[in-house]
């Protein structure tokens, strides 16, 4: 379409003028609504672009509708059978393209062509609306009784039963507070007229020495490393519930946490450093301090006649989700390191005689550890999945081909999933039920790129090339037991710091940035272990003497069965 000379802007007044217009002219209806529908499109685009930060993908679909869903994969084609050899099952693949593709021209427009999929219809997913009186176990409990009756007292409507008593009713109440309440004591003082001796009241049984108690103190923890609650945010809010608590004191309090929790973690890296299953990935973190070291980097190699400094200047969240037996060990680290430093960094404190571990990330070069061959690779299906899926739009065919094989084989881990099978029968079920599936994709991907019928410096040719060249670390469920899918435990994990990091921006120092991977540290692990993350901080002040002398007792996963559990 020739694209026109000029720029033309409309107003509103001068559209609806036109359009008044078009209506008046000779021609047709239907064309003049047509006509009409094109101005006001105009209007609503220019709109849109004006008042809101749209994608090209949603202008696409604002534009053109959403995408049609593409024609069904042919079943057997990604299931060649195995005495027709390599050759046969490319001819298969190729005749099933060009079945498929007759099979969509012909197919009627209002039928759909992908598979029907079952999903959960209406409801709420569990943990969510309407809870039961026994959701609230912190609530304090109030017993109220009748004034004027009692059990085995005369029925005062009827006159001839007596009363006896029935399981108490229960309402609830939600009352708005302080993260952190403050009570005030007054301590009555006396003095003798002769001696001027001062005699004051002392404080309530249980009533502790220090201002900030064990509870206040893991409070502050959890608001700042799981909530992500800034403390100059939280200073303004207790101040404005009359309790006030400087951002200063909030660190102060908090480093006292991390002084008892320290001991713990490093025995938690410990722990995981025998892991048989590590999941690893991270994200950008911002730490004032290093902030600064670049800056006199960055003038130094200017003034070298550079443009960027030799020394590095990156700053990585690394989280590190370890499978240690049945439990999950979550660990942190804040520094220039990136994830493969810190990984090896974990296996140098593994014991001689072990297995290999399997480490599950993504393809990028700085999850690699120093010695690749400490451990066994595995590479995320998911990143591979998702290079195709952002270039359904641009490749509607050839990207489905492959999404739809890698969504059975999801399909199929999730039932060996809920199947509770053992690794070695998962094992077994993904070669029977996966790798015809994924053997199939691999002669597509290899006829693709061989027949030239993708571009290989195009988006969709990386997209190939990428899951050719990392085929054998993809698959690798395929051929060691217990080998996981994705690398979403790691994912979900980093996202307690990207919390801290959108709401608090930055820490001050390495070592603030160190108290808040300890500390973020035990929280998601309590987190994943089922254990009330506030309480074992409490736990770990209370009974500080005994964590250092046995912190293997007082890991999350241990807690539980410890004394000092509730």
């Amino acid at each position: 379409m020739k694209k026109p000379v000029d720029h033309l802007t409309l107003n509103a007044a001068d559209g609806e003028a036109l359009i008044a217009r078009v209506h008046r002219s000779n021609l047709p209806r239907a064309d003049a609504e047509t006509v009409e529908w094109v101005i006001r499109m105009y209007f609503h685009v220019v709109f849109a672009l004006q008042e809101a930060n749209i994608s090209t993908k949603r202008l696409r679909s604002l534009l053109f509708g959403k995408h049609p869903a593409p024609s069904p994969l042919p079943q057997e084609s990604f299931a060649p059978s195995q005495a027709d050899g390599d050759e046969a099952s490319v001819n298969a693949l190729l005749e099933a393209d060009v079945e498929t593709d007759v099979t969509a021209h012909q197919a009627p427009p209002g039928e759909s062509q992908g598979p029907e999929r079952a999903k959960a219809q209406g409801g709420h997913r569990p943990g969510t609306g309407r809870l039961g009186a026994v959701a609230y176990a912190g609530a304090t409990r109030v017993e109220c009784r009748h004034e004027e009756l009692s059990v085995g007292q005369r029925c005062p409507v009827c006159g001839q039963g007596n009363l006896y008593a029935l399981p108490a009713g229960v309402e609830i109440r939600i009352d708005g507070n302080a993260l952190l309440s403050a009570i005030h004591y007054e301590l009555e003082k006396l003095r003798c007229s002769a001696c001027g001796e001062i005699f004051t009241a002392g404080l309530p049984e249980g009533v502790g020495d220090e201002k900030y108690s064990a509870q206040a103190r893991a409070v502050l923890a959890v608001s700042r490393y799981y909530l992500g609650v800034p403390g100059y945010r939280l200073q303004g809010y207790q101040a404005m519930l009359g309790v006030p608590v400087p951002d200063a004191t909030q660190w102060d309090e908090i480093e006292v946490v991390g002084d008892c929790a320290y001991k713990v973690f490093a025995q938690m890296e410990r722990e995981a450093a025998q892991g048989e299953l590590i999941f690893q990935d991270d994200t950008a973190v911002r730490i004032l301090a290093l902030i600064k070291e670049n800056s006199e980097l960055f003038a130094q190699a200017q003034a070298q006649g550079l443009a960027t400094p030799k020394a590095r200047t990156g700053m990585h969240t690394t989280a590190l989700a370890v499978q240690v037996g049945e439990h999950t060990a979550i660990l942190y680290y804040s520094s220039r390191r990136h994830a493969g430093e810190n990984l090896q960094g974990l296996l140098d404190k593994r014991e001689a005689g072990l297995e290999k571990p399997l480490a599950m990330s993504d393809a990028l070069s700085s999850n690699e550890v120093a010695d690749e061959s400490l451990l066994m690779r595995c590479h995320c299906l998911a990143h591979g999945r998702r290079k195709c899926s952002d270039l359904e739009a641009v490749f509607p065919y050839e990207c489905r081909m492959v999404l739809e094989v890698i969504s059975q084989v999801f399909d199929h881990d999730e039932q060996a999933r809920k199947e509770q099978l053992s690794p070695e029968a998962r094992l077994a079920y993904h070669q029977a039920q996966s790798q015809p599936l994924l053997d199939g994709l691999k002669c597509w991907l290899d006829q693709q790129i061989d027949a030239h019928l993708v571009e290989p410096n195009s988006a969709l040719g990386k997209a190939i090339a990428y899951m050719q060249s990392h085929w054998e670390t993809l698959t690798r469920f395929l051929s060691v037991p217990g080998a996981p899918l994705d690398n979403n435990l790691a994912e979900r994990a980093l996202k307690l710091f990207i919390r801290q990091r959108k709401n608090s921006l930055f820490y001050k120092s390495t070592h603030s940035a160190y108290i808040a991977s300890v500390l973020t540290s035990l929280i998601a692990t309590c987190l994943y272990a089922g254990v009330n993350a506030v309480e074992y901080l409490v736990a770990l002040q209370e009974h500080r003497g005994e964590v250092f002398a046995d912190p293997a007792a007082w890991l999350p996963w241990a807690y539980a069965s410890s004394r000092a559990s509730p």
